[in-house]
C-alpha cells in the first residue's frame, strides 16, 4: 500500500509532484484516506479474506508532516481492513527537519519502521538553490538522530547534476553519506520539469542549465563509490546493502499489485492501472460520497510488455526470455531479440542463463534501451 501525503512546509524549486503548502485541509484528507482504504479494501482480491500487506510506504509530499494522531487513524484504518505482515515493511518518507528527538520518539512508537529521509545534499549552497527546508547541519544531525532512536532501517535521497556542482563535490556528498549510518541510498539526476520554479530560473537566465556531461560522470563515480563501500547496484538509481533493498519500491519493479491510497496515488492489479485525481478538495469531496475519484486504464498485453521492459531493465534481476515467452507468446519473444541483439554487441547488455542485464556502460542509456524494446503491434 501506498499513502500520499499531499502537504509540504515549502515548495522545492525542482518539484512537480502534487503538494500543497496550506495545511487547513490535513485533518480533512486524512479522514478521506481512512475512508478510501475502507472503499478500496478489496481492490487487492483475496479471496474474500482480508489482504495481507507486505509493504507500507507513506510518500508525498512530505508524510514526516503527519502528527502521531493522524498516523494512528491512518493506521487504525489499514489493520481494520488489512492484514499487515508481521514482518512487513513501513516507510516514511521524512525531512531533515522534521526529525527532531520528539518526532523521532513518536515515529518509533508507531508501526513505522524505516524511515526515508530526504537530504538531497550535504552542501547549503546546493540546498539554497533547491529551497529545501534544512540546512546541511540538519541533514547530518537527523540521519544520527533516527539511528540514535532505534531505527536501523535508514535510507537517504541525494540529487546529482546541480548546475556547478563538480566531481569532487559530488564524491564528497557521498563520502558523507557512507560514513553515515545508513543501509540504502536512493540517487537521482536533477531534472528540469516544466512549470517549475528550477525550469523558470533556467530560462530566464539565472542559473546555468543542466550538464548532462557532468551528471553522467556523477553517475559513473556514484556506481564507483557504491562497489566500493558493498552497496549493490540493484536499481538504476538506488543502492543497498544486502538484506536492506526497499522491498516496497521492488515490489513495483517486479510487476506485483499495489493499492495507492489519497490524490494523485495510482494502483495496480494486474489488469488494469488507475491513478486518483490530484485535487485536494475534489478528492476530499469525492470520497466523502463514497465515489473513488480516479481514472482507469485496462491494460493491453502490449502495455504489459512494455512495462515489463521499462521497470525490469532497470534492475539486476533484469530481463528474462523464458518469462517473456511463458507470459507474452513467441511473438513477443521473437520481437524482443532481435532488438536485443544490437544492445549485446555494443556491450550495452549482457546475457546470461537468458537473463537479460545492463552492464555499466548500458545503465547510462537505459532509457534508450527501454524504448527501443518496447512494442507496438
Amino acid at each position: 500500500m501506498y499513502l500520499h501525503i499531499p502537504f509540504c512546509r515549502k515548495a522545492c524549486s525542482y518539484c512537480d509532484f502534487h503538494f500543497s503548502v496550506n495545511h487547513e485541509k490535513m485533518d480533512a484528507m486524512i479522514e478521506a484516506m481512512c475512508k478510501e482504504i475502507e472503499l478500496r479494501k478489496n481492490y487487492l482480491e483475496n479471496n474474500g479474506e482480508k489482504t495481507v500487506l507486505q509493504t507500507i510506504y507513506f510518500g508525498g509530499g512530505t508524510p514526516s508532516l503527519l502528527n502521531s494522531h493522524h498516523l494512528d487513524k491512518l493506521f487504525n484504518s489499514i489493520t481494520k481492513y488489512f492484514t499487515v505482515a508481521p514482518n512487513a515493511e513501513i516507510t516514511l518518507e521524512a525531512n531533515p527537519d522534521d526529525l527532531t528527538d520528539k518526532k523521532l520518539l513518536e515515529l518509533k512508537q508507531s508501526p513505522i519502521n524505516r524511515l526515508s529521509i530526504g537530504v538531497q545534499s550535504f552542501f547549503d549552497d546546493d540546498l539554497i538553490l533547491m529551497n529545501r527546508a534544512h540546512n546541511a547541519s540538519m541533514a547530518t544531525n537527523s540521519v544520527k538522530a533516527a539511528a540514535n532512536a532505534g531505527f536501523n532501517n535508514l535510507t537517504i535521497d541525494l540529487i546529482y547534476g546541480i548546475p556547478g556542482m563538480s566531481d569532487d563535490k559530488w564524491k564528497r556528498n557521498l563520502d558523507i553519506a557512507f560514513s553515515l549510518p545508513v543501509e540504502h541510498l536512493s540517487c537521482y539526476s536533477l531534472t528540469v520539469e516544466k512549470k517549475t520554479a528550477l525550469d523558470k530560473w533556467i530560462r530566464e537566465g539565472k542559473i546555468a542549465k543542466i550538464d548532462d556531461e557532468s551528471a553522467i560522470n556523477h553517475f559513473k563515480i556514484l556506481m564507483s563509490e557504491a562497489a566500493a563501500n558493498k552497496f549493490d547496484h540493484y536499481e538504476i538509481s538506488n543502492f543497498g546493502r544486502k538484506g536492506f533493498y526497499s522491498n516496497h519500491n521492488s515490489s513495483y519493479w517486479k510487476n506485483k499489485s499495489y493499492l495507492g491510497i489519497g490524490p494523485s496515488a495510482h494502483s495496480y492489479n494486474g489488469i488494469s492501472r488507475q491513478w486518483n485525481i490530484s485535487g485536494n478538495t475534489a478528492y476530499i469531496m469525492a470520497i466523502n460520497k463514497n465515489e473513488i475519484p480516479a481514472e482507469i486504464e485496462i491494460l493491453t498485453i502490449e502495455n504489459k510488455f512494455n512495462e515489463y521492459i521499462m521497470t525490469g531493465i532497470r534492475t539486476k534481476w533484469g530481463l528474462s526470455r523464458k518469462y517473456i515467452l511463458n507470459e507474452f507468446g513467441a511473438k513477443f519473444e521473437a520481437v524482443f531479440i532481435e532488438q536485443i541483439n544490437e544492445f549485446i554487441d555494443s556491450s550495452a547488455i549482457q546475457c546470461i542463463d537468458e537473463i537479460y542485464t545492463l552492464t555499466d556502460s548500458g545503465k547510462l542509456i537505459a532509457d534508450r534501451i527501454a524504448s527501443k524494446l518496447f512494442v507496438v503491434l
